[in-house]
């Protein structure tokens, strides 16, 4: 007899120790501390500099021009490596997080992933 009353007690416990446990979900868009870029670097022809673009996640048009430019002339910037370009973006506030090539017929891309914090 007392096992009959015990058994239902122990699931009666163990059904209210399970649903006492709850995640809240947020998204981690908006509360991700960073923000993160990518240069996508590549060799000028017939030249040792290297022309950066910046991809920030943003949608754009398939003719829009995402290479570097400088801030007051509006010129495309040439770098001497992809470490100028990463020296650059670090006097923005831009942290080093991972690279990668890849490369597409006889020309290296060079793929470097930065974040920033979020302000």
């Amino acid at each position: 007899m007392k096992k009959i009353i015990l058994i239902p007690i122990i699931f009666l416990l163990l059904g209210f120790s399970t649903s006492g446990y709850s995640q809240t979900t947020t998204d981690t868009l908006t509360t991700s501390r960073y923000v993160y870029c990518e240069l996508v670097g590549m060799a000028k022809f017939l030249s040792t500099k290297v022309t950066v673009a910046v991809d920030y996640g943003e949608e754009k048009s398939f003719f829009q021009d995402t290479r570097m430019r400088d801030e007051q002339t509006g010129k495309v910037t040439s770098f001497n490596s992809m470490v100028d370009a990463l020296n650059y973006m670090g006097t923005k506030g831009w942290e080093f997080v991972q690279a990668y090539v890849v490369t597409t017929g006889n020309q290296n891309v060079y793929r470097w992933l930065l974040k920033k914090k979020k302000v």
